[in-house]
């Protein structure tokens, strides 16, 4: 099939270039997730003072808990199936044909009853241990631009006034307004 290096290279850098052009529409997607990502809230667990480290393996422990206590029960359900009935469609010409009635399959879903327990048992260990769960607003342009870049490692105080700033590797900073 591939005869001396000209055949060779006349395959590889049509498929190369269309892996590359490829590659950067499926980055589009990714790009626009993480810029609406910056956008949302950040919902936690926060206790005042505990480092940020030591808050994520107490929340790793206590969802490794609750997936012991509740592990996933995943059960393969379907909606119910729908009849059309038959129906006459006429033409300009008058010219009718009646469509027979047929049945559509009803969707096919998964569902996870112990999920709602699951996350129960998480955030009543995670409360055991002093946390709470809050949701932090991402702060508004002016804020995020004017505070320095570094990452929250220490959970600090809360208040009203507080929001968070989104980073691209996935920290984030909690700072106070104002």
């Amino acid at each position: 099939m591939a005869e001396g290096p000209g055949a060779v290279k006349s395959i590889v850098s049509p498929l190369r270039a269309r892996q590359n052009g490829g590659m950067k529409h499926r980055l589009l997607p990714v790009a626009a997730l993480t810029a609406l990502a910056s956008c949302t809230p950040l919902t936690i667990y926060h206790k005042t003072g505990v480092e940020v480290t030591r808050m994520e393996r107490d929340r790793t422990d206590c969802a490794v808990r609750a997936l012991n206590a509740a592990p996933v029960a995943t059960q393969v359900r379907q909606t119910p199936p729908t009849f059309i009935p038959a129906r006459q469609v006429c033409n300009s010409a008058g010219v009718c044909t009646v469509i027979p009635g047929y049945w559509e399959p009803g969707q096919i879903y998964t569902v996870d009853p112990n999920a709602g327990l699951r996350a129960r048992v998480q955030d009543q260990c995670m409360a055991d241990r002093g946390y709470a769960p809050v949701s932090i607003p991402a702060c508004p342009a002016g804020v995020r631009n004017a505070a320095p870049v570094q990452a929250s490692t220490r959970l600090p105080a809360i208040t009203p006034r507080s929001c968070v700033i989104r980073y691209d590797d996935g920290s984030w900073q909690i700072v106070t307004r104002g």
